[in-house]
């Protein structure tokens, strides 16, 4: 069982940037790939970014590249986002996951998911 919390949400002007965070308690998160989703109002749930178990490999959704970072540190057992040059459509509730290796971005494949942060871009 992994317990997954995250923190670090808040109101931010478009164009600003947040870091999100991820800690993992109970089974160690480094046998894990880690993920981060979001859910806007109204929309269904999509993939943002994800990481390896090692740290080496990071996948992102089209719509974040080059302007989020995901990042973990395995002795802490947390995971980062850091998200520049926010948008208003960055508006939504974030959460992280973690899942098998070879997961890829299909929440159906993520075993554990926390309970969410909000983040929302002003215009």
């Amino acid at each position: 069982q992994v317990q997954l919390v995250e923190s670090g949400g808040g109101l931010v002007q478009a164009g600003g940037s947040l870091r999100v965070s991820c800690a993992a308690s109970g089974r160690t998160s480094s046998q894990y790939v880690m993920g981060w989703f979001r859910q806007a109002p109204g929309k269904e749930r999509e993939f943002v970014a994800l990481i390896s178990r090692s740290g080496a490999g990071t996948a992102y959704a089209d719509s974040v590249k080059g302007r989020f970072t995901i990042s973990r540190d395995n002795a802490k057992n947390t995971v980062y986002l850091q998200m520049n040059s926010l948008k208003p459509e960055d508006t939504a509730v974030y959460y992280c996951a973690a899942g098998p290796p070879g997961v890829g971005q299909r929440m159906e494949g993520y075993d554990y998911w926390g309970q969410g942060t909000q983040v929302t871009v002003s215009s």
